[in-house]
């Protein structure tokens, strides 16, 4: 995979491999020991349900490994 410079995630969308989207890029974790990335965090958009685990503050949790594609929007694997 080309990299990709964190400042240019910053607000993209967030959608599912089937088109439905999820919400925007809020943030992004990843392990301080390994310096591997964990999860992208996603404000969800409105009237959108999703099995993704949820922070304190309402983020899905979304698990790096389920990245297919980042264009002008991020596509997950649901």
């Amino acid at each position: 995979m080309a990299e990709i410079l964190a400042e240019n995630l910053s607000g993209k969308s967030v959608v599912g491999s089937d088109g439905a989207e999820l919400g925007m890029l809020y943030n992004v974790t990843m392990d301080l020991k390994s310096g591997s990335l964990k999860h992208l965090l996603v404000d969800p958009a409105e009237n959108v349900s999703s099995d993704f685990e949820v922070d304190d503050h309402g983020h899905y949790m979304v698990p790096v490994g389920h990245v297919q594609a980042v264009k002008d929007h991020i596509v997950i694997r649901r």
